[in-house]
């Protein structure tokens, strides 16, 4: 495969997601408005190919372009791992032409990349999807095949792969769907060969699996603790330096890990138990510099080396994602700095928010992503970012404003991480909004149009209205313990409406303190914290 066909199939692969991506968001699991897995691909891959060139001829640099350009404009938990996939690519490509044993190759390192992206893998997901491909083209290079014989056997292998993601999740089984994610990288890959072919790009058929509904899933969800018990921090300088593999070589040793800076510099933080053993694989690297451990179980400070520079709570910096003007008033309000607008069906990218926490005037900001899938974007804008940056890891804009009334003014950034945490624990969210199709999911027979209850991430109750389906939801979340309702009404719902709703529902949850604000969102009818 020589440049100009690998700049062709980019393009192509382009070209036919954006054509199909409609046909990947309707593959979503979740049947209400936010199945964006295939508009996130595609965002994706046109921020990594608008800088491409036609005439480049270099392999290896078409390869970074589209590997840093993916990276600054991924969306959504895809769109991170797909820009890792093309990081892992670029890796395995230089000079004007590649073989079919080294685009075989690159190919492995793709997912390679793309696994150590995620802290917890799962099977039946692009991942799968992905490492299926890589074993096609290994398959297909012993065979002899040239180049384009090893992409089509790659995408041979992944289909077959992709057939069974609905064995290896039960929860793909029962919406009767393959994974969005995987089928979204399959039709890149169809694209791109069809490109270098000179087909036309007509528009795909995705066949769904018909499947027989199956029991609701049970979904087992761990609690985060403070495993580690020691803040190290500290500067190394050296030649050649490679922040990312001394992330993985220290990813065993710890949480919180940071590992920014350029080849001469690199600046690390890391919650760990051995700082003894950090400390012994940093100075293989260079010259430690400004060395401190904290005992963050005592909060008690000893010091190796010169302290880094002293940071107080006024250099600490907020930035939360929300959509909606009553929504963003209220994180202004509580002290969020800058507000990313984004949310379901549009998720911010990671230059969108790494440009958020660069125009935070601080040395430390806290992430609040608000969304499930603005996390991984947001995780990726921290490694990326030249500061310091903390994500708590909030799935819904209630759960942002728990973590934000737990900031303590006169808490260190540890203290403040683990409050906010756990605050976000304390919080039940709902959601009540509307399905765009008919599906079948955790039990439930849902048609097109039914307004949904939704608690923290699971349909609880489908119904025709509103006011049925919230009430219903509360009957099911409200227990003796609980104590503050806020209600948040979106676009659709006029504020007489809401103050009705609330009214019935302070008579019929009596126990219950009831606040409602204007949350001004679209496509939610009503967001929902429990206290």
């Amino acid at each position: 495969m020589n440049a100009e066909q690998l700049v062709k199939f980019f393009h192509g692969g382009n070209n036919y997601l954006m054509e199909n991506r409609s046909a990947v968001d309707a593959l979503n699991v979740f049947p209400v408005p936010d199945g964006d897995t295939g508009t996130n691909m595609s965002l994706t891959l046109q921020a990594a190919v608008k800088e491409l060139r036609l005439d480049e001829t270099d392999m290896g640099k078409i390869a970074d372009i589209v590997a840093k350009g993916s990276l600054m404009g991924a969306r959504g938990n895809s769109g991170v791992i797909l820009s890792q996939l093309f990081r892992g690519f670029a890796q395995g490509l230089s000079g004007t032409e590649v073989t079919a044993d080294q685009l075989s190759a690159a190919l492995q390192k793709a997912v390679n990349m793309a696994y150590k992206a995620v802290m917890r893998p799962v099977e039946g997901t692009i991942l799968t999807v992905a490492t299926a491909c890589a074993e096609g083209a290994k398959k297909a290079a012993k065979e002899g095949s040239n180049s384009l014989g090893v992409m089509e056997k790659a995408v041979q292998y992944g289909e077959t792969a992709l057939a069974k993601t609905p064995e290896q999740l039960p929860i793909l089984k029962e919406a009767g769907v393959v994974d969005a994610g995987g089928q979204g990288l399959l039709v890149i890959f169809k694209g791109g060969i069809k490109a270098i072919k000179g087909e036309e790009m007509l528009k795909l058929e995705i066949q769904q699996p018909v499947v027989d509904a199956q029991p609701k899933l049970e979904v087992e969800v761990s609690n985060a603790d403070l495993e580690f018990k020691y803040c190290t921090e500290f500067i190394i300088k050296g030649q050649q330096l490679d922040g990312a593999t001394f992330r993985s070589s220290l990813e065993p040793l710890g949480d919180s890990l940071m590992a920014v800076g350029t080849d001469a510099m690199l600046k690390v933080h890391i919650h760990t138990n051995k700082p003894g053993g950090v400390l012994q694989l940093a100075v293989a690297l260079g010259t430690l510099h400004d060395i401190k451990i904290d005992n963050m179980e005592e909060q008690h400070r000893g010091y190796l080396g010169q302290e880094l520079n002293e940071r107080d709570n006024k250099n600490l910096g907020i930035v939360a994602v929300a959509v909606g003007e009553g929504l963003s008033d209220l994180l202004i309000n509580l002290g969020v700095d800058k507000v990313v607008s984004g949310g379901q069906t549009m998720n911010p990218s990671t230059e969108d928010l790494i440009e958020a926490i660069n125009g935070v005037p601080s040395e430390i900001v806290i992430v609040l992503p608000n969304n499930s899938n603005i996390i991984l974007a947001a995780q990726q804008a921290k490694k990326i970012a030249g500061k310091r940056v903390e994500v708590i890891p909030t799935k819904t804009y209630p759960q942002g404003v728990a973590a934000l009334l737990a900031l303590n003014p006169e808490a260190d950034i540890e203290e403040n991480c683990q409050a906010m945490g756990e605050a976000v624990d304390l919080i039940i969210s709902g959601e009540v909004t509307y399905a765009v199709r008919e599906t079948s999911f955790n039990g439930f027979k849902i048609n097109q149009g039914d307004i949904l209850g939704i608690k923290d991430g699971e349909i609880e109750i489908v119904g025709s209205s509103v006011n049925q389906v919230i009430l219903e939801l509360l009957d099911k979340i409200v227990d003796e313990e609980s104590e503050l309702l806020t209600l948040y009404y979106g676009q659709e719902i006029d504020e007489i409406e809401a103050e009705q709703l609330k009214g019935i529902i302070e008579n019929r949850f009596s126990q219950l303190e009831t606040e409602l604000f204007n949350g001004g969102q679209p496509i939610y009818y009503y967001l929902i914290s429990l206290e």
